[in-house]
Parts: C-alpha cells; structure tokens; sequence
C-alpha cells in the first residue's frame, strides 16, 4: 500500500492506489507537473512543488534521494505502489517515470488527500 510522508507516515485507506492513480492523471491533464528524477529535485530545491509522487518498485537510490530531498524542504512525499513504468503509464506517458513533482494539481485532490 502506498503511503503519504512527511516526517512520518500516516496511514492509507482502502482503494487508495486507485485513488491515487486518479489523482495523479487528473493533475497530469489538468494542472501543471514535472516528471523525472531531475525536474523533481529542481521543483523541490526551488520549492515550487506542492506534492511529490515517487514509484516505489524502481531504484532504491532515486526514491531515497528524492526521499531526502523531500524532507530536508518540507514537502509532502506520496509513495506510489508500483514501478516507474507504472507510473509513467498512469501519467499517460510511453515510458518509465521515477517521480513526478505537482507543481499545480489542477482538478486532482492530489494536494489535499492522504493516500
């Protein structure tokens, strides 16, 4: 089960990844993202990012510096239960995405919701 961090962990409810993975897409299509370990640790360092969403089943060390990076600025960290290629997918994109930083959640309750 995926789980929301900031400085700790909260628990998650039933259906979350669902959820989730809504949220995720709708923030995608409707407000303003940036995808990639790179544009994650740019957003977070310029704290421009509202909510970060990481693939948990990728590399141990991307998730873990984004992770830091995360907690060092005081960014809510949402752990996405899947592979980057999972998560690319629910993005809508053809390839393996490692993190996404929200930037603007548009029409997603990605900012408010605990997953």
């Amino acid at each position: 089960m995926p789980s929301a961090t900031v400085g700790g962990t909260f628990k998650v409810k039933d259906g979350s990844l669902a959820d989730l993975s809504n949220d995720i897409r709708l923030a995608v299509e409707t407000g303003k993202v940036s995808l990639g370990y790179r544009e994650v640790l740019k957003a977070v360092a310029t704290d421009s990012a509202k909510v970060v969403v990481v693939a948990l089943k990728g590399k141990k060390s991307i998730s873990d510096d984004i992770n830091h990076a995360c907690k060092i600025a005081g960014i809510r960290l949402v752990n996405f239960n899947g592979s980057s290629l999972e998560l690319g997918t629910v993005c809508g994109k053809p390839y393996s995405v490692n993190g996404l930083a929200v930037i603007e959640p548009g029409n997603s309750n990605i900012a408010k919701e605990e997953y």
